[in-house]
């Protein structure tokens, strides 16, 4: 698979969006995209809080403030966005709509949405591929951005490209995604609000050590679960996760993982279908790392960076190249 790049030249657009989660294949995408010497005046980076600002839950608390830091390395403005109360919001919603999105604009704070069809949720998101069954993804990320695109003007009458970091590698669903197309929010053809939008996904076809390799080369500080023996930079509870990450969960984060076990328990219904969280410990080893390593553990699990992002003494994580707790 070769590497495929944007519809049109970097520079033919106004705005380039670069969704930053702060895991490796976001941050990989975005220096890709400096590499291919787009212009930074031109770029910036959305970061979706899965929380919703509120209590952690399923995030990582350390994960903003380190997209917050590496921003300002890079020299790069970040906007923020999330549904109100988050994960655990939606989860728990019951005959109500699903909740308003906020996003930080140039001008500030704005809220859209709120005002949906009543109904009810009370389970976990599913493994699955299917988007509708794992709602994690549709309601507090990808939703999340089309509705910050769709409800600024300032993406009227201009070009605007979506930079995200899926892999083929990562899933055989992830593996037929196309690395360059129209984004789900343009309505180039329209005869009114006209929104010229294209996707473009720059490490699709990039193997794990290429990225890594990106990184390398930047300097780049991976994020903290990585240096603790994770695989993935997704939720610190992520639905996908093996019985080593459920089981280092536990070990690092008891009061996390009892509240995820506790809501399955009540439910009557597991994250993954055949297994509990506490089945799925049961039957994993912690992360050597993370056990190696307590203060790197309470910084992974505290809302704040601590240190620089960049390095001229970089280190492969030990979470590189191991368990790919990730989508189907």
């Amino acid at each position: 698979m070769r590497d495929t790049g944007p519809p049109l030249p970097l520079s033919a657009y106004d705005r380039i969006l670069v969704a930053l989660s702060g895991g490796k294949d976001s941050v990989a995408s975005l220096l890709a995209l400096l590499e291919a010497g787009a212009d930074p005046a031109r770029i910036e980076l959305h970061h979706h809080e899965v929380d919703g600002r509120g209590p952690s839950f399923m995030d990582w608390p350390s994960s903003a403030p380190y997209c917050r830091a590496l921003a300002d390395s890079l020299g790069l403005p970040i906007y923020f966005s999330w549904r109100e109360g988050g994960f655990l919001r939606e989860m728990l919603r019951q005959d109500a709509a699903t909740a308003p999105i906020v996003f930080e604009t140039p001008h500030g704070l704005e809220t859209r949405g709120g005002g949906g069809p009543r109904n009810t949720r009370l389970r976990f998101p599913q493994v699955s591929a299917d988007l509708s069954i794992r709602w994690c993804s549709a309601a507090l990320k990808i939703g999340v951005m089309d509705t910050l695109i769709r409800a600024q003007e300032r993406f009227l009458g201009s070009r605007t490209l979506v930079v995200t970091g899926e892999r083929a590698e990562e899933s055989p669903a992830r593996a037929r995604y196309a690395a360059a197309e129209r984004h789900r929010t343009d309505t180039r053809d329209g005869t009114r609000r006209c929104r010229y939008v294209d996707h473009w996904r720059p490490v699709h076809a990039w193997c794990e050590g290429a990225v890594w390799g990106i990184l390398a080369r930047h300097g780049v500080v991976p994020a903290l679960p990585y240096q603790l023996g994770f695989g993935r930079l997704s939720c610190m509870t992520c639905i996908f996760g093996t019985p080593s990450l459920w089981a280092t969960i536990r070990l690092i984060a008891r009061a996390w993982f009892e509240r995820v076990a506790g809501y399955e328990q009540r439910f009557g219904c597991t994250i993954q279908r055949t297994r509990s969280v506490r089945d799925l410990a049961d039957r994993g080893t912690p992360y050597p790392a993370a056990l190696a390593q307590p203060g790197l553990v309470a910084q992974a699990l505290a809302p704040r960076w601590r240190g620089p992002t960049r390095t001229a003494d970089w280190r492969m994580p030990a979470g590189a190249f191991g368990e790919a707790a990730g989508p189907a």
